[in-house]
């Protein structure tokens, strides 16, 4: 329940492709996922924005705190009432889950269709399990926008039928469907005690914590069977320990509680499987034990196929959870970690589960107290972790990460993480030998607020002590990432080297900076790193402290595509950018992300930073404001800027009344140069210069458009801003 990277104060030098569920796993469409990568699910998932919809498709984007971002595939589709997104089914199914987002404070429903026939039952939709706030968290923002609902057709679809879902009411943005078959409900088991026999109420009605307890004591050695029902128990289950306690299927068998099982201790043999356990968790309050497991089931348990929603987290274990089991289950929308193994953890196998959006770590192993050891998560599929990593193992001896499949991650969390970040003493830093093998990251790393810079798809951390373990890190696939592949970093700005690390095949593919950050004084050795659609560079080698020892990449051979280095330490490489120009007077905005208010037919906003000052944007006609904006990738000292229109004749002279705003996060904006007529004219080649004040920093700039003498619009070739007056 900690956010990875929510203690750093580190200081940095001076200065997408779609995912969809696919032959019941998570894959990526393009390029293709490693082979072994993820879950094998039961569901296939299809993208809102790869579906037909009279709606809006929003994104991609990789700003924290926008909606895009926390998105699977970082886009998503919004529908205003009566919009509709169809999706054409997969395959068959008999119920769909949808992940969504609507409007803080309100809540409506959606309408399903069938090949055009309108359902009678609806999908709930609410906000009330969103926009968490964590401000005791170090660069955090509102976080947490989606939620999942879920729904029994009643009947069965076929590929290729249309499912079409209608926001009714309310705003929703729809990211993507589940598609399922659900098996019927399981009988129950011979000799099981049911806890209906003990006095449960399977309507959801009454109280039905001392039948589950009772029922739990009289079926020691056996299993405690829970029928189809809704069943609400108001306060945590303990001495849970030689028993089964098992249901229906987690579609129809459903507890309805933020805290079922809290214990600090167990004798073990506890099997908890086949149904749903469903909180109302609103809010984060790390002091609470708002979780599906607390505490420990004690040795040579197991969990199997759960659905844990709306909890702060799924199981947060410490004590005896020697040689536990968690398989085959799905944990959604926690306001903090997915699974955390907090210490002491021997022989614990964490496999073939979902997660989605989890609000910290997904899955983490922190070893505080006693390392968790011989301890592996292998074959999950992660997505959406909006504030911290998809996998981390903070500590720890002789720990596998194993062919996961993760994606999406958010803010301040790499795909995986592997780090001596230890929170709080005592703790048990890294040893023996860490395997990270056959895992596929898919849009992984983020911008780190606290560090100004990213962190990459693949981590590396020696936040307060040194890497001395061996760390093996291979066949790894990488892609899209939206900064770098793998970094290696001493994130708590002590200098403390990452050692004895050796990357061995690798595929890297469209990262969005370098290949390799090296951040941190070490060694690494590559063999077989392949990168191709580089966006900056190579490496980026540049230790921190800057005086604290060199980081050294050997070549073990087989490597290609990521050979040149980042020249300058005392700048960032944005995505795409390429090694800095030691000219100056550099172009800061060509090329950068533009976007606009509007624009007319194909006069888009790229056009104003391509170069070419014969192409331009033209905003919508006859509609005044319009605005124009370009992300600079990094904040700097602006001094000038230089309009353009074309340089043609047939381009009459004009005067356009402009206003200069500036923003160094992209959410609040400043005017810097009020409103002013500025001239065009083709005799002087059509350009304007504006002066900005000193000390003017921005990196998101804003050029308003409120008038124009020549055309009902506004109108660029090129906007181009300079740091020299």
């Amino acid at each position: 329940m900690h956010s990875s990277s929510a203690g750093h104060v580190r200081r940095v030098p001076a200065a997408g492709a779609v995912v969809a569920f696919a032959a019941g796993m998570l894959v990526t469409l393009a390029p293709a996922a490693h082979a072994a990568a993820g879950a094998t699910l039961p569901f296939t998932s299809v993208e809102a924005e790869s579906a037909t919809t009279d709606g809006t498709r929003i994104g991609p984007d990789h700003t924290q705190g926008t909606l895009a971002s926390e998105a699977s595939g970082r886009q998503a589709v919004r529908l205003s009432a009566g919009q509709r997104v169809e999706f054409t089914a997969p395959r068959t199914a008999n119920a769909l889950n949808v992940a969504y987002s609507v409007p803080d404070g309100q809540s409506g429903a959606l309408n399903v269709y069938v090949n055009g026939t309108r359902l009678a039952k609806t999908l709930p939709v609410t906000s009330k399990y969103s926009y968490i706030d964590t401000g005791w968290i170090p660069g955090s923002k509102t976080h947490h926008f989606f939620d999942d609902t879920r729904l029994l057709l009643g009947q069965t679809v076929r590929a290729g039928d249309k499912v079409a879902v209608e926001a009714a009411g309310v705003q929703v943005t729809v990211d993507v469907a589940d598609f399922e078959q659900v098996a019927p409900a399981a009988g129950r088991p011979a000799g099981s005690v049911s806890v209906v026999a003990e006095g449960a109420d399977p309507s959801g009605n009454g109280d039905s914590t001392q039948a589950f307890r009772d029922a739990i004591a009289a079926a020691q050695g056996g299993t405690v069977w829970i029928p189809p029902g809704d069943y609400r128990i108001t306060s945590s289950l303990n001495g849970v320990q030689n028993v089964t306690l098992q249901g229906a299927g987690s579609w129809y068998s459903v507890v309805h509680t933020s805290r079922f099982i809290d214990q600090s201790s167990s004798a073990g043999n506890a099997r908890i499987k086949d149904f749903a356990v469903i909180g109302e968790v609103t809010e984060r309050v790390d002091s609470s034990p708002d979780n599906f497991v607390n505490g420990s089931l004690g040795p040579n348990s197991s969990v199997s196929g759960m659905w844990l929603q709306h909890l702060k987290v799924g199981l947060w274990l410490t004590g005896n959870n020697d040689n536990l089991v968690v398989e085959d289950s799905r944990i959604l929308d926690t306001t903090a970690d997915g699974l955390n193994l907090n210490g002491t953890a021997k022989g614990v196998r964490v496999r073939n589960n979902f997660l989605r959006n989890q609000g910290d770590d997904s899955l983490a192993m922190w070893s505080l107290y006693s390392p968790d050891t011989d301890s592996s998560f292998e074959n999950n599929t992660i997505s959406q972790p909006n504030l911290a990593n998809g996998i981390a193992v903070y500590g720890g001896t002789d720990i596998t990460v194993r062919n996961n499949l993760i994606s999406d991650t958010n803010a301040l969390g790499s795909g995986i993480a592997i780090s001596n970040q230890k929170f709080l003493d005592p703790f048990s830093p890294l040893a023996g030998t860490i395997t990270v093998d056959g895992n596929t990251l898919v849009r992984a790393g983020a911008m780190n607020p606290n560090w100004n810079h990213p962190m990459g798809a693949l981590r590396v951390d020696s936040y307060d002590s040194a890497i001395n373990a061996t760390v093996d890190i291979t066949d790894t696939t990488i892609t899209d990432s939206p900064y770098s592949a793998f970094e290696f970093v001493s994130g708590g700005g002590h200098g403390h080297p990452v050692k004895n690390v050796h990357v061995a095949g690798a595929t890297v593919r469209n990262t969005g900076t370098v290949v390799v950050q090296a951040e941190a004084q070490g060694a690494a050795t590559f063999k077989n790193v392949t990168a191709t659609q580089v966006g900056a560079a190579g490496v980026y080698n540049c230790p921190y402290p800057v005086d604290s020892g060199s980081f050294v990449l050997t070549d073990g051979g087989g490597n290609s595509g990521w050979s040149s280095t980042w020249t300058d330490c005392t700048t960032w490489p944005r995505p795409g950018q390429g090694n800095p120009d030691p000219d100056p007077n550099r172009n800061l905005a060509k090329g950068r992300p533009a976007t606009a208010t509007g624009s007319q037919d194909v006069y888009t906003p790229g056009k104003a930073v391509d170069g070419d000052a014969n192409s331009y944007w033209e905003s919508t006609n006859n509609a005044f404001p319009q605005s124009w904006t370009v992300d600079l990738g990094a904040s700097y000292a602006v001094r000038r800027l230089v309009l353009k229109l074309p340089p043609s004749p047939a381009w009459a002279a004009r005067t356009q009344t402009i206003t200069v705003l500036g923003s160094t996060d992209g959410s609040h904006y400043s005017t810097v140069v009020g409103a002013q007529g500025y001239r065009f004219d083709p005799a002087g080649g059509n350009t304007a210069t504006v002066s900005l004040p000193s000390g003017t920093n921005l990196r998101h700039l804003c050029l308003t458009v409120s008038g124009n003498t020549g055309w009902p619009a506004g109108q660029f070739s090129e906007g181009e801003a300079y740091q020299t007056p």
